[in-house]
């Protein structure tokens, strides 16, 4: 990693204008991560990244994220060849949160389920209970072989 972030600004002027992109890191030293598909906007995924997930993905113009259940760095589509471009990156006005427009290479899937967005379901009503329908079942690879190798998907 070449660079770092320098510390947020106290000024709420100085972080809400141009200038320095200074993320506002959570307690657990990640932010949220939003990610769309560039070309209709289609929600891919949310992730997190930390400083070192942010700097890589700022320099090599591919998303890194931090994976919070294993603890370390991801790159994601390093495993399954969907590696995302990032496009375009933004972030929200206190920059505690930032957002990626990527185009997905490979099987142009996200999902480590094999659908294109990781939101393939929606939440109903039924008989008084929160039940989730799929809405999108469209596989564009097969999750048991892509990540045969890795023992868990």
């Amino acid at each position: 990693m070449s660079f770092s972030f320098d510390q947020p600004s106290a000024d709420k002027t100085e972080l809400e204008g141009a200038g320095a992109f200074t993320p506002r890191f959570d307690q657990n030293g990640l932010v949220t991560a939003v990610v769309t598909d560039v070309r209709d906007g289609e929600l891919l995924m949310v992730a997190h990244m930390d400083a070192e997930a942010l700097a890589l993905t700022v320099e090599t113009g591919i998303a890194h994220y931090y994976s919070r259940s294993r603890a370390k760095i991801w790159k994601k589509g390093e495993s399954s060849g969907n590696l995302q471009t990032v496009h375009e990156l933004r972030t929200d006005c206190d920059q505690d949160a930032v957002w990626l427009k990527v185009s997905v290479a490979g099987h142009d899937a996200t999902c480590h389920t094999g659908r294109r967005s990781c939101f393939y379901r929606t939440v109903t009503q039924s008989d008084g209970r929160a039940v989730l329908e799929i809405t999108d079942n469209q596989r564009h690879f097969d999750p048991n072989v892509v990540y045969s190798d890795q023992g868990t998907i």
